[in-house]
This record gives C-alpha cells, sequence and structure tokens, in this order.
C-alpha cells in the first residue's frame, strides 16, 4: 500500500519521499503517512517527531495510536499487491477519520486528489467495517481459489474461469443479492447433492468448505431479493 500510495501520490503532483524504510529521518513539517501492520502502527508513531501530522491507512484501527499528534487515517477500499503497485486509487472508497479541522482538510485534499470517495465510519464500528472489506476482498480471492482447486481436479484450466468469476462480480454490483444464480438459487436439490458428493470423492478435505457455501447461499436465496444499484 505504501508503494501504491506513494506512486499514486507523485502522479497526482504532490512532493512524495518515500516509501521509507523504519530508519528514516522522519523530521520536518510534512505529512508521514504510516502504511505498516496494525500491531506496529503505535510503535512507527512514536518515532515520529509531535510536529509532524501524522496518518496511517489502517481501516480497523483508530487514531489513538496517534493521539499525540495532529492526525487523521485514510482507509483506501482498494486491494493492492507487489504487482498492482501502480494501480490507480480513482473511484475507489475511502474511510476517513482526523483529529482537528485541519487534518481533515489535508486528508480531503489527497483524497480528492487520488480520485476517491470519502466515507467516515464510527469508531466502534471499525472493526464491522473492516471485516466487510475482508469479506469483499480476501475471502473472493479464497473463494475463487477454491473454485480453481476443484476445476483442477476436473481438468479445468482456472483461466477459463475467470469469466464467470468477472462477470458474478459485476452482476453483483450492478444487482445486488438479485444476482444470485445457480442450482440453489433455482432450488435444484438434485444438482446439489451430485456435486457435494463429487466433492466428498474428489476433494473430501474441502467438504466441510463446500457444506458451508451451499448453506450461506441458502440462505441468502431464501431471503426476500432486493435489487441493489450502485449509488
Amino acid at each position: 500500500m505504501g508503494t501504491a500510495l506513494a506512486n499514486a501520490m507523485r502522479r497526482a503532483g504532490f512532493d512524495v519521499h518515500g516509501p521509507l524504510g523504519r530508519d528514516a529521518d522522519l523530521s520536518g513539517d510534512g505529512i508521514v503517512i504510516l502504511c505498516v501492520p496494525d500491531s506496529q502502527i503505535a510503535v512507527a508513531a512514536a518515532r515520529v517527531p509531535g510536529s509532524a501530522m501524522l496518518a496511517h491507512c489502517s481501516g480497523i484501527t483508530t487514531l489513538e495510536p496517534l493521539a499525540m499528534h495532529e492526525a487523521f487515517s485514510m482507509h483506501p477500499l482498494l486491494t493492492v499487491t507487489k504487482d498492482t503497485a501502480a494501480s490507480s486509487f480513482a473511484g475507489a472508497g475511502c474511510a476517513v477519520h482526523a483529529s482537528s479541522e485541519r487534518a481533515r482538510a489535508r486528508c480531503l485534499e489527497l483524497v480528492s486528489a487520488l480520485g476517491m470517495r470519502p466515507f467516515e465510519v464510527a469508531d466502534e464500528l471499525r472493526p464491522l467495517y473492516h471485516a466487510a472489506a475482508s469479506a469483499a476482498s480476501n475471502y473472493i480471492v479464497t473463494v475463487a481459489s477454491y473454485a480453481e482447486s476443484l476445476a483442477d481436479g476436473a481438468g479445468v484450466n482456472r483461466s477459463l474461469l475467470v469469466p464467470l468469476v468477472r462477470a458474478a462480480a459485476d452482476n453483483w454490483a450492478q444487482f445486488g443479492e438479485a444476482a444470485l444464480t445457480g442450482p440453489v438459487a433455482r432450488g435444484d436439490e438434485d444438482t446439489v447433492a451430485r456435486q457435494r458428493s463429487a466433492v466428498a470423492a474428489h476433494a473430501p478435505a474441502s467438504l466441510a468448505l463446500w457444506d458451508a457455501l451451499v448453506g450461506a447461499t441458502r440462505r441468502l436465496s431464501a431471503r426476500p431479493r432486493r435489487q441493489t444499484s450502485e449509488d
């Protein structure tokens, strides 16, 4: 995230120094943005001189570890890997919070320059918000990788699943829960049973995950459908 933000900020015209290492000189009157694991935010913050405005990019952590500084937080709702460090942040949501009006103004300046959409989450709800973000990014990859492992057992290359995954994500983005399709949604229990038997026979170690996904899908399918369109 640090590399991606630094690259994007440079492209937006900001004077950026970094990403910097743990032993870097952080003196000065600029903004120091910490892109470190949650457990290391307080440790890193303690090394920053009090004159600097301080920020972190955690979705779950409040501003408490930065209490000795004028501070803000910005959490881009965007998944970034080493291979996507040049990605644009344009269009992504960004959870923001600030300890002062000046810090809020600087935060929103950065968020706006990168083309992100700012929103706020109450401190007590940040863990729930972060759980949603993990489900929408990390667990999507987990489920897609599970599908890949099943397809591999059937001799089908993962590349053939990519259009299916993208279409499902695009349909959900447009229609929400109404995008649900497949044998569970249409009540085809014979097909569901045959699928489960195949998973039990060829990938028994993953049967518990399969059952959990089918159960969750069945509960979703049984709910009154609500169509969702993006604002």
